[in-house]
């Protein structure tokens, strides 16, 4: 059974997943699986993964057979599950929590050899409704008090299958650099009665040096402090605490901006290995003692994703001091990605 230890040096949870200890992948490379014959994620292949819990889908197929567009399963290998009670129990000095929690994998498409950046908008839309209803759903479950949705693309960002696809991990607790973000966001809230990341927002429209692209209702930014070369910064403009608040018109405009962003990533660095996190708001109905804690969340928060491109590596003195090193200059690489839409606009 999974495990939730925390380590009071460093104020941290680690799962302790006994379950994916035993994953192919940590033996073998299977990125590159025969998508024919091999590759579970691929349409026809819907017996070789844990049964479908949400799905768009052709009208009149069943579950679990072809003819879907985006499926949603559970992780075979999962870092989490939703059995246990998730009790916090006292180990000495030592704190621990039973590992109840979730972990579902998004299959972004039937076919094997496309990049989420290839997908047709619509198609882009349902990966992005997928996001959504999972979220509405988990945060059902008042054990549950954070679902951290992401996306690894390419073997060095962590990809296990080349098939496309991203995850959910659903949590007991809120993860450290969520907690931090959310702090930040509180006091902020509190010393000037406004949210943190649309002032930030409203300083790079007027400074516009870093900015990438402002269109349909949202903004992608090459953060003032980005932590790696060519990390962006998606948000919508207009105040937004919750993804899981997001509107259907909402998701339509966001799918054509969010693949745009991508396909200049793919462009200009040559679609290279990247993760994405789409951070949003906790779950405020988790219990016990929970709701109070963020009572301005509504209007302190604004849910965003960061993409990081893998073209450097953390190494010893960022483990050791938690700086990062970022030799590329975010202003440049703003404008490295602007002007690939431009390319793209002439004749």
């Amino acid at each position: 059974m999974p495990e939730l230890r925390y380590d009071p040096l460093q104020d941290r949870w680690v799962i302790i997943s006994t379950e994916r200890a035993a994953r192919p992948s940590d033996l073998r490379d299977t990125t590159k699986y025969n998508h024919i014959k091999l590759c579970p994620f691929c349409g026809g292949n819907e017996s070789q993964t844990p049964p479908e819990i949400w799905s768009v889908r052709d009208p009149h197929t069943q579950p679990n057979t072809p003819g879907w567009k985006v499926r949603v399963v559970s992780n075979k290998f999962p870092a989490l599950n939703i059995g246990p009670q998730g009790k916090r129990i006292g180990v000495g000095y030592y704190d621990m929590i039973e590992g109840v929690g979730a972990h579902e994998v998004i299959i972004e498409t039937p076919q094997h050899d496309v990049t989420l950046a290839d997908l047709p908008p619509e198609q882009f839309k349902w990966v992005l409704q997928a996001y959504r209803e999972r979220l509405r759903d988990l945060y059902k479950d008042t054990r549950l008090k954070y679902v951290l949705i992401f996306k690894n693309h390419g073997q060095r960002a962590g990809a296990s299958l080349a098939h496309s696809h991203s995850q959910l991990i659903a949590t007991p607790i809120v993860p450290l650099n969520v907690t931090i973000k959310l702090e930040a966001a509180k006091k902020h809230y509190d010393n000037k009665e406004r949210c943190l990341i649309c002032d930030l927002i409203q300083q790079d429209i007027f400074d516009k040096k870093r900015v990438i692209a402002e269109e349909k209702g949202f903004i992608a930014v090459a953060p003032y402090a980005s932590r790696f070369p060519f990390e962006v910064f998606i948000a919508p403009i207009q105040h937004n605490h919750s993804f899981a608040e997001a509107s259907d018109e909402d998701l339509e405009k966001l799918s054509s901006f969010f693949k745009d962003i991508l396909v200049r990533l793919k462009k200009v660095l040559l679609d290279p290995p990247h993760n994405y996190v789409l951070n949003t708001a906790p779950n405020t109905e988790a219990k016990p003692k929970f709701a109070g804690k963020w009572e301005t969340l509504k209007y302190d928060y604004h849910w965003h994703i960061e993409i990081i491109p893998r073209l450097t590596r953390i190494a010893g003195f960022e483990w050791g001091s938690g700086f990062y090193i970022n030799p590329s200059i975010p202003e440049e690489a703003a404008q490295f990605l602007r002007e690939e839409k431009e390319e793209q606009a002439l004749p």
